[in-house]
């Protein structure tokens, strides 16, 4: 008997999965119509659903409290689905994951497109993968309270195991890159909770529009002339700068070295750091950890910052002990972090 029929005394109708991801360069810019690249990781959320004879929507999660705060992306998923008169009536949903919450994997992003492949199999949906992506976002937006752009939703959604994705998140023109010769991905997590700073991330969304008002552009995106971000108050011109040199570094990673590709990391971390104000000391004195190692290429904050991971592109098979001899020093300041990938 599966943990499904245990809990709700019927069998699941219907099974979603989606990987969470890693965003390797072009953090706070999705939400500027601006350029990302993620990849996806081999951490899943998998979520099995039937039709509830109860005519009542539930949800349980084989790792979280009934009050751990998913049930607003279920809730969310549903709603936005009926809003847009797909016919879905009320759900059993039962939610298994070993993504890591608030490190900055996007746990929430993996759910949401877990559960909507889901509701898409059980009920015949007329969906394609964008489309989810896009009701994912909605559902986050409107119903968790994020103000997030499209970056993690479209990861989960089209990504592919072993590339990363370039994606224009204004056109949602997408291409996969290969990860740079020579390099693989090491994530480790700083041991530090994001609270996810609802309310600082939205702060800084809030803030690039004042910059985009402020300098007449629909948004930063538009923005290329660094001349023009000086002469804004601050702290609008950090965020502005962050954003119109994230967006440069990311098309500049496209096909590089690993050693430039590396840079490029080293440069976002310290943007994001004294530009943008998202990192903690724990972050910093992580990335730093990673940055004066010989087998690392570079490394940055991932995710929304204010706590959660790190990302090391590092030389290949030395993961493990980049991540051991890190994660020692690191532990050497009274930290405890972890390797995740």
């Amino acid at each position: 008997m599966t943990a499904f029929e245990r809990i709700y005394g019927y069998p699941a109708e219907a099974a979603g999965e989606a990987p969470g991801r890693v965003n390797m360069l072009g953090e706070h810019t999705d939400y500027n119509e601006g350029f990302v690249l993620p990849t996806i990781i081999q951490k899943t959320t998998r979520v099995l659903v039937a039709q509830s004879p109860s005519g009542v929507d539930r949800a349980v999660s084989a790792q979280l409290a009934p009050d751990g705060g998913f049930g607003r992306y279920v809730s969310g998923c549903t709603a936005v689905l009926r809003a847009a008169g797909h016919r879905v009536p009320a759900v059993s949903v039962h939610i298994d994951s070993n993504v890591p919450i608030g490190a900055g994997l996007s746990s929430s992003a993996a759910l949401e497109v877990a559960l909507l492949r889901a509701l898409r199999s059980r009920f015949s949906l007329d969906l394609d993968d964008v489309d989810i992506a896009r009701l994912a976002q909605h559902a986050e937006n409107e119903y968790a309270g994020v103000n997030c752009g499209i970056m993690d939703q479209m990861a989960a959604s089209v990504g592919v195991a072993g590339h990363l994705l370039l994606l224009d998140t204004r056109s949602l023109a997408t291409a996969l890159v290969p990860l740079p010769e020579g390099g693989d991905i090491c994530v480790l997590d700083s041991g530090t909770r994001r609270s996810l700073a609802t309310s600082a991330f939205n702060q800084r969304r809030s803030e690039c529009e004042q910059a985009a008002r402020a300098l007449g552009v629909a948004s930063l995106r538009d923005v290329d002339d660094l001349d023009r971000i000086e002469q804004l108050p601050p702290p609008l011109n950090g965020r502005a700068r962050h954003v119109v040199t994230e967006n440069r570094r990311v098309l500049a990673a496209a096909n590089t070295s690993a050693r430039e590709f590396g840079q490029l990391m080293n440069a976002s971390h310290a943007s994001l750091r004294d530009d943008f104000d998202v990192s903690v000391p724990s972050l910093n004195l992580l990335v730093d950890c990673l940055q004066q190692d010989e087998r690392v290429f570079g490394a940055r904050l991932t995710g929304a910052g204010f706590g959660g991971a790190c990302v090391a592109l590092v030389r290949s098979g030395t993961q493990s002990l980049v991540a051991q001899d890190v994660l020692a020093e690191y532990g050497s300041f009274g930290h405890a972090g972890t390797r995740l990938v």
